[in-house]
């Protein structure tokens, strides 16, 4: 089994090397490629990746390219990660909306939006060059915002799923809570992505008992630290939302706390800085600890899971995934991409029924749909006034006034990126 990675010079790739070094049973990769244009960076972060799978006795080949088509040519599945305009561009994002009074962030509101118009164009691109490469390799998507670019994805006709750590990062939280394993645990995850809730948390697999109600009331505290939301919001919506909905539900406090520290964008940068020196040790044979702070925790597993259901053979699993709603969310259209618990398979991901959304949480996803919609029509055929649109009907924005100064911000900030702008 060939695994191809572009953007395999990210610093997130030794947690992916982990992941597949540790569960080679779950996924019989025999060779992976890690592709991307940084040569230096990509080399180094090679070297590591095949001191991992010497460590834990893997015999899989791992190789590094420049060269895309070559790269995924053969390819059973291609993982996407990228960061167009690298962490300079991830800072602007987080920085020129808060000149608005608006959250700076790089998945929503309108750095959300300008990472969407950076990117969009260039994951067709190169999921049109899998295409021609290897016409039956699934394209795992990665790349944020994640719903928007798996929307693009499968618009074009790609055989695409979109994948985030969110969901099994609850997973893994609320399993060491209860005491039980992940496994055990089964989490009734219904939105979009980055606009999630957890409805139900079942122990027991899909139709086990819901513990959701006892979690809140033993471990309400802990959980509303993780999410820095006051504990007595879980308890008057009595579902637990994605960190994300934080930057919903107490928008003016973020931007009041984003406005007075060092951005996340700057940390991050700090932090890969030390990890590449990490890694060019020649002695480090594993992850670093360091990683872990970097974000996207647990992320190899979800991905190991998703490759070896969409490619291994095994039978169906089921995962929450980025796939179309297909009436799943009735109040969406079909081809809306939705962040849900899928059964997958070789055919693709199929989503599972889940339980009605009450109005307070439905209303918010079909707002956020719809500027999805819009997000992708700019990305896909660029244009000031779609732009706009875009930003005036995103709910963290919409209003006129600060729709045209961040519209003029977005594209300032992106000319490079945005040939149309």
């Amino acid at each position: 089994m060939k695994l191809a990675v572009v953007g395999g010079g990210s610093t997130y790739t030794p947690e992916l090397i982990d992941g597949f070094a540790r569960l080679r049973d779950t996924l019989p990769v025999s060779e992976l490629v890690l592709i991307d244009p940084a040569a230096e960076r990509l080399e180094l972060i090679g070297a590591l990746a095949r001191r991992i799978f010497a460590r834990q006795d893997h015999p899989g080949l791992i190789t590094t390219t420049s060269d895309l088509d070559a790269g995924v040519a053969g390819a059973d599945a291609v993982l996407l990660q990228l960061r167009i305009g690298g962490q300079a561009a991830r800072l602007q994002d987080e920085t020129w909306p808060l000149e608005c009074g608006c959250v700076g962030q790089e998945t929503t509101g309108a750095g959300g939006l300008a990472k969407a118009l950076r990117t969009v164009p260039v994951a067709l691109d190169i999921a049109e060059r899998v295409r021609r490469a290897s016409p039956d390799a699934w394209i795992i998507d990665f790349t944020n915002p994640v719903g928007i670019v798996t929307r693009a994805l499968l618009r074009a006709g790609h055989k695409a799923v979109g994948l985030c750590n969110v969901a099994i990062g609850f997973q893994r939280k609320f399993a060491a809570l209860l005491d039980v394993a992940p496994a055990e645990v089964h989490l009734d995850h219904v939105g979009l992505n980055h606009l999630t809730w957890e409805l139900g948390v079942r122990v027991g697999g899909p139709g086990g008992r819901d513990v959701l109600p006892e979690l809140l009331a033993g471990h309400g505290d802990a959980v509303a630290a993780d999410l820095r939301l006051p504990r007595a919001v879980l308890d008057r919506l009595g579902v637990v939302p994605s960190y994300y909905l934080r930057y919903f539900y107490a928008h003016d406090a973020v931007v009041r706390e984003l406005g007075e520290k060092p951005s996340r964008a700057a940390e991050v940068a700090a932090m890969e800085r030390e990890l590449l020196a990490l890694y060019a040790d020649p002695a480090l044979d594993e992850k670093p600890a360091l990683l872990a702070k970097r974000g996207g925790a647990f992320y190899s597993e979800a991905a190991v899971d998703l490759a070896a259901a969409l490619l291994a053979g095994g039978g169906p699993a089921v995962q929450v995934v980025n796939t179309y709603n297909g009436g799943t969310l009735p109040f969406l259209p079909d081809d809306a991409v939705i962040e849900v618990q899928a059964r997958v398979d070789g055919s693709g991901a199929a989503p599972l029924a889940v339980p009605a959304l009450d109005p307070l949480f439905a209303g918010l996803v079909s707002h956020v749909s719809a500027y999805e919609d819009l997000a992708l029509d700019a990305a896909l055929r660029g244009g000031r006034e779609r732009v706009f649109k875009a930003l005036l009907a995103h709910p963290l924005v919409g209003q006129f006034d600060l729709a045209e100064g961040l519209t003029d911000r977005l594209l300032a900030h992106n000319k490079e990126h945005l040939p149309w702008a």
